[in-house]
């Protein structure tokens, strides 16, 4: 398992490697829960396991859809741990199968691996290893979300202050990097609500 320092040491941006990334004309919104959202999450799930067989080792729905009641961008969001994700050749062509995309690589955080389906809805993929604290974060952010009405509440904010500052000045369509840019702009308040999750999970010393 990873290590407390692990778990709440924030990532400091790092070389991002593009692999099949382009721009897609896509038009970055916020809609209303969407309970079918969680359904889509269990059918592509099959589908990875059924594809990847052993190879997965962990998979979970996260992101703003896997959490009821909370407004998101109509994406789905899903955590893949496999052995070595540096090892591409024993899940990437199994993936592609599937009509994921090959999207970027972050060698420096975790050795993650973003892979994509543009269809709708569209399906963000993470791949990361072994007891990778990140999937950890993540786990802990939706399951903190659930539990706490009113910080879902003042996420669900700004997440729509996000994609208005995107839309006002023209980032919303798609070009590489804007969902980046999308993160920073939330990343204050998402950092709080991080500290107050970890202190409350004893995490912090």
């Amino acid at each position: 398992m990873p290590t407390p320092e692990e778990i709440t040491r924030h990532h400091d941006a790092g070389e991002v490697v593009y692999v099949g990334a382009h721009p897609t004309g896509y038009t970055l919104r916020i809609e209303e829960p969407d309970p079918t959202w969680a359904q889509r999450y269990g059918v592509l799930e099959a589908q990875i396991l059924e594809g990847l067989g052993d190879r997965v080792i962990g998979i979970q729905h996260i992101g703003s859809t896997a959490v009821p009641g909370l407004p998101a961008k109509p994406i789905i969001d899903i955590d893949l741990a496999v052995a070595d994700p540096a090892d591409e050749a024993a899940y990437v062509p199994d993936l592609e199968a599937l009509g994921y995309v090959h999207w970027l690589t972050e060698p420096d955080w975790h050795q993650h691996r973003l892979f994509k389906q543009l269809t709708e809805p569209r399906v963000h993929l993470h791949v990361f290893g072994m007891n990778c604290p990140e999937m950890v974060r993540h786990q802990m952010f939706r399951d903190w979300l659930i539990a706490h009405p009113e910080d879902r509440t003042r996420y669900a904010d700004a997440r729509r202050a996000a994609a208005a500052e995107m839309t006002s000045t023209g980032d919303d369509n798609g070009a590489l990097g804007f969902g980046m840019r999308y993160n920073r702009i939330k990343e204050p308040l998402v950092h709080e609500i991080y500290h107050r999750m970890f202190r409350a999970a004893d995490l912090l010393g």
